[in-house]
């Protein structure tokens, strides 16, 4: 099937039934005290959030934002039986790149970085360094169709290889991804018939069977596990009763909001200040994305598919990812990645990149970071 031209188009009534529940909201209130003030330590700040809220209500506009979400062309595909939505931008070369997402982000993440990835000439760069770049939206996210049950991103991979490779004819192309979409990658990497190589800015993938063996293996184990333990709840939450959370969810947009505001807030290196990573524009405009495509509920979903849906084969004991692997690993995530000796058993690590500064959503933090090392690691293959 020809991949049919998209252009996104809010309904103004959508726009103000959104703005109307926003200022509408009942504030409560947040546990007060000395050095408390600030805290994100319980959840989402309070007072944070009423100044997003009132800056949403008063000044945020989203059809500049919508513009910018049209400045590349964009296509919808059906893939088996969902309509996938994506960017493609022909670049300077020739060779294919596809970007995926995760959770709570959006194809927004990499609006920034899909020119310079593309045409890196107009950028100071070199066109021998240029791609054609394909970013899609997960099914169940953004502009996508929705699968009518939880999905995993195994079944992901396989919708997205075949677009790349019979909708697109794109094979012989780099999946990168960081959050579901490292695990996305991961896949693409073993099973994608079209994959050629993978770059992935967190651990996405893991080889049953592969268990710590070194002192420094086991450390980074149990810090790991104490740091899902602190900050983990959500994906319990999402991973066993989705369903429960949306009905809270798809009727507040300050609650939507909040329970994803607090994840950029939480996995981000904020060691500089979170409002000088962010604008509130493009925290309020990942949200809107979720909010006009009224897809919070079937975003959710991929946690429980993650653990119902076993398309494929079995993966036998210790196999890895044996397409050549890149790591961009930044220093703040909530899942990081383990010793490079432990992580080799799983992927065929050929380029290990560790950066000083940046967190979970590297293509919205560390940008230039992230663009640097996808050249650099296409260069060497």
């Amino acid at each position: 099937m020809t991949p049919k031209p998209f252009k996104i188009e809010v309904p103004q009534a959508t726009l103000d039934a959104i703005k109307e529940k926003v200022r509408a909201y009942e504030w409560h209130e947040m546990p007060r005290g000395p050095g408390l003030e600030a805290s994100w330590a319980y959840g989402a700040n309070l007072d944070f959030m009423r100044e997003l809220c009132a800056y949403w209500v008063d000044r945020y506009d989203w059809r500049k934002w919508e513009t910018e979400l049209n400045r590349f062309p964009q296509f919808t595909a059906k893939v088996e039986d969902i309509d996938i939505h994506f960017y493609r931008v022909d670049g300077s070369s020739p060779r294919p790149l596809i970007l995926s997402h995760g959770w709570p982000g959006s194809v927004f993440e990499f609006l920034d970085i899909i020119e310079p990835l593309a045409h890196p000439e107009r950028f100071g760069g070199d066109a021998k360094d240029g791609f054609t770049v394909i970013v899609p939206s997960l099914p169940g996210y953004g502009f996508s169709g929705k699968p009518t049950r939880p999905i995993s991103p195994r079944s992901i991979a396989r919708l997205f290889d075949r677009l790349m490779v019979d909708e697109l004819n794109l094979p012989g192309y780099i999946a990168q991804g960081g959050d579901w979409g490292s695990a996305i990658s991961g896949w693409l990497g073993y099973d994608g018939k079209g994959c050629r190589a993978v770059h992935m800015n967190m651990m996405g993938w893991l080889s049953p069977g592969v268990v710590p063996e070194t002192d420094e293996e086991r450390r980074h184990a149990e810090s790991s596990r104490q740091l899902f333990d602190a900050e983990g709840a959500y994906f319990r939450e999402q991973s066993t009763k989705p369903q429960t959370l949306s009905y809270a969810m798809m009727d507040s947009p300050v609650g939507a909001c909040a329970w994803i505001v607090e994840k950029f807030h939480g996995w981000s290196d904020i060691r500089g200040g979170f409002e000088n990573i962010y604008t509130r524009d493009q925290l309020l405009t990942n949200v809107m994305i979720y909010l006009v495509t009224r897809s919070f509920n079937t975003a959710t979903w991929l946690y429980r598919g993650l653990f119902e849906d076993f398309s494929g084969a079995p993966v036998p004991p210790k196999a890895r990812v044996e397409k050549p692997v890149a790591v961009a690993n930044f220093p703040i995530d909530l899942i990081p990645f383990p010793p490079r000796s432990q992580a080799q058993k799983s992927l065929n690590i050929v380029r290990w990149t560790d950066f000083k500064e940046g967190g979970h959503f590297a293509a919205l933090e560390r940008p230039n970071d992230l663009i640097g090392d996808i050249r650099a690691f296409a260069r060497e293959l």
